[in-house]
């Protein structure tokens, strides 16, 4: 089967694509053939040598972190699928592999996809609605008649977020490129704030909840937006600038499990109009070098996909 490794740690070059043995199924597994998976910012990362976590087998190591497919096999043990299930999911923290046409995953890690929803709409909402979710449902508690910040509306995380807010009955305010203002209140915002000529501080002290995926200082000019009792969600890679600063907010810092009811979750706020997926690339798995270099651009909007099947 196919697959795409790096040998090294580098640039994008360094993402083979190659004939590799297909996995065999163990006990509490399923085995799936993949239609599709997507790149994400977090796998830049790894290739370029920055997450060494994920290398706990070494080198080669199989690229991607979601998957969309069908299942062929089961493992002993499972009972909630059986051979020809649709399925889609992440694999745990630390875990890379998807990016192949065949894998072999934890029965626990994965949910049913229904058949309202493709392949490439699953795995477009997986990692990115997974995060969203933790964040505004379960970290954040939005509600309706509360007012959110979300920098970043644009991209993946965030253009989940957007739409999230706007579902549950949120003012949604988010900060994206001049160009992708239409674009974010398409998905539902009610104000965008262009992050490069304006300064999002001018709206003051209005929101309940900020959604901090940037840090720095994003994260701690964001402490002057907020009502005192408001929630400061992090998910960008430290707290370390909101820390300590407002006794009267909270910062709370998702930790985002895979898990099938939420992936359950995000399925059924797809199907149901609710959320949908963001603006789509298709691609190839033989074109990954091509989408790392567009991650690294900073000119995606929304998700990379490849389809594999």
């Amino acid at each position: 089967m196919k697959a795409v490794q790096i040998d090294r740690y580098g640039s994008p070059e360094e993402l083979q694509y190659r004939d590799i043995p297909e996995p065999l199924v163990a006990a509490g597994q399923l085995l799936v053939d993949v239609y599709a998976a997507s790149a994400n910012p977090g796998e830049v990362k790894v290739r370029k040598g920055l997450r060494p976590e994920f290398l706990k087998s070494g080198f080669p190591h199989t690229m991607g972190r979601d998957f969309s497919g069908v299942v062929r096999g089961v493992g002993a043990g499972v009972t909630a699928f059986k051979p020809g299930d649709a399925v889609f999911g992440i694999l745990p923290l630390g875990v890379e592999g998807t990016a192949a046409e065949t894998i072999a995953v934890d029965a626990g890690i994965a949910g049913l996809k229904p058949a309202a929803l493709s392949h490439v709409d699953a795995v477009a909402q997986a990692l990115t609605g997974l995060t969203a979710l933790y964040s505004m449902e379960d970290a954040g508690a939005v509600a309706s008649g509360e007012t959110v910040l979300i920098h970043g509306g644009a991209g993946g995380i965030g253009s989940y977020a957007v739409q999230y807010a706007r579902h549950k009955g949120a003012r949604v305010i988010t900060t994206a490129s001049a160009h992708n203002h239409e674009y974010v209140k398409s998905l539902g915002a009610h104000e965008a704030i262009d992050y490069h000529n304006d300064d999002f501080t001018r709206i003051g002290p209005i929101c309940d909840v900020v959604l901090d995926s940037i840090g720095g200082e994003v994260q701690r000019r964001s402490l002057s937006v907020l009502k005192p009792g408001g929630r400061l969600v992090i998910i960008a890679a430290s707290t370390k600038d909101a820390e300590g600063v407002r006794p009267d907010i909270k910062i709370l810092r998702p930790i985002v499990e895979r898990d099938r009811r939420h992936l359950e979750r995000i399925a059924e706020l797809a199907v149901s109009g609710a959320v949908k997926s963001p603006e789509i690339k298709r691609m190839k798995l033989s074109e990954s070098a091509e989408a790392h270099r567009l991650l690294e651009s900073g000119r995606l909007r929304g998700k990379i996909v490849f389809v594999v099947r």
